[in-house]
C-alpha cells in the first residue's frame, strides 16, 4: 500500500498543479471571447421573429447547448447551411424540449418536429436525434410551443429579412 502511495501522491499532485496552471494561464482572448450569436430577423408567414444566427460549423455545433433558460416563444435560432442537404440535430446537452422546422432554400417547410425530446441518455442517440426527410438549407430551433404559437403548418414559408 505504501508503494502505491509513493507513486500516486506525486501523480495526483502533478495533475492538480497542471490543472491550476491551465486555468490561470488561459489567454485573455480565450477567457473573454464573446460567445453570443449574431442576430437577425425572419418572417414566417405573417409573423416577424427575431433569431440568433448560427452559420459557421462551430456555431451550428454549439447552437443551444448548455443554455439554462428556454428561448422566448417570439424568437428562435436559425441554423444556416451552405447548401441544401439532410441535416440531423442531436439534442445532447440541451436543457429543454424544442420545436424544430427545416426549410428548403426557397423558404418552404420541408419537415417539422414539435416538442422534440432532449437526450436523457447520450448512449441512445436514436431517441433524441431528428433529421429532415427532404433537402433543407435552414433549420429553426425554438422552445417547444413555437410551432403552435406561430401557427406553422406544412404550407408555411420563411423569408429572411436580415441575417
Amino acid at each position: 500500500m505504501a508503494r502505491k502511495m509513493v507513486v500516486l501522491l506525486p501523480a495526483i499532485l502533478a495533475a492538480f498543479i497542471i490543472g491550476v496552471l491551465g486555468i490561470l494561464l488561459v489567454p485573455s482572448e480565450v477567457k473573454n471571447r464573446d460567445l453570443s450569436f449574431p442576430t437577425g430577423i425572419i418572417k414566417i408567414d405573417d409573423d416577424t421573429v427575431k433569431v440568433e444566427v448560427a452559420k459557421s460549423p462551430e456555431e451550428r455545433q454549439r447552437w443551444l447547448m448548455f443554455r439554462e433558460d428556454p428561448i422566448p416563444l417570439n424568437s428562435g435560432m436559425l441554423l444556416v447551411y451552405g447548401k441544401p442537404g439532410l441535416y440531423a440535430l442531436w439534442l445532447i446537452n440541451i436543457q429543454y424540449n424544442l420545436d424544430l422546422i427545416w426549410f428548403d432554400e426557397n423558404g418552404h417547410v420541408v419537415y417539422k418536429k414539435e416538442n422534440a425530446q432532449i437526450c436523457n441518455n447520450p448512449f441512445d442517440a436514436s431517441k433524441c436525434t431528428y433529421k429532415n426527410t427532404s433537402l433543407a438549407k435552414y433549420v429553426i430551433a425554438a422552445s417547444s410551443g413555437f410551432i403552435a404559437n406561430h401557427n406553422i403548418s406544412s404550407s408555411s414559408t420563411m423569408e429572411i429579412v436580415s441575417i
